[in-house]
C-alpha cells in the first residue's frame, strides 16, 4: 500500500534553511502526481508546491517562489522540499502527498484534490 513518511522538520531561526523529505513506498514516483502542502495554526490548509505527472511541470505558491524548491529522487523514492530564507509565517505542519490524475487534468496541482494519499507531516517553526 502507499505510505509517505515525512522528516527534516524542526526548529530553524529566520533566514535559516530547512530540507524536507518524504520517503514513498507502494508506488513509482515518476508515475503520480507530488505535492507538499502546509497547514498553519488556526488556518486552512495551503499548497506549497507539487510535480504534475502527466509533464513534469512544477507549481509553487506565490509566497514561497524563490525561496522553497520541491525536487525528487526517483532511485530513492523520496521527494524533497528545499527551504531556504526561511521566515515566521512560514511555520506549519508540513504534508507531502501523493495522486494519479487522468491527463485530462490540466490545471494547477496545488489543489488537495489532486491527492490521494498524505503523510503523517511534520512540523517547521520558524523563530528566534
Amino acid at each position: 500500500q502507499v505510505q509517505l513518511v515525512e522528516s527534516g522538520g524542526g526548529l530553524v531561526q529566520p533566514g535559516g534553511s530547512l530540507r524536507l523529505s518524504c520517503a514513498a513506498s507502494g508506488f513509482t514516483l515518476d508515475d503520480a502526481d507530488l505535492g507538499w502542502f502546509r497547514q498553519a495554526p488556526g488556518k486552512g490548509r495551503e499548497g506549497v508546491s507539487c510535480i504534475r505527472r502527466i509533464d513534469g511541470v512544477i507549481y509553487t505558491t506565490d509566497s514561497v517562489k524563490g525561496r522553497f524548491t520541491i525536487s525528487r529522487d526517483n532511485a530513492k523514492k523520496t521527494l524533497y522540499l528545499q527551504m531556504n530564507s526561511l521566515k515566521p509565517e512560514d511555520t506549519a505542519i508540513y504534508y507531502c502527498a501523493s495522486g494519479r490524475r487522468p491527463r485530462s487534468w490540466q490545471s494547477s496541482c496545488l489543489s488537495g484534490g489532486w491527492f490521494d494519499y498524505w503523510g503523517q507531516g511534520t512540523q517547521v517553526t520558524v523563530s528566534s
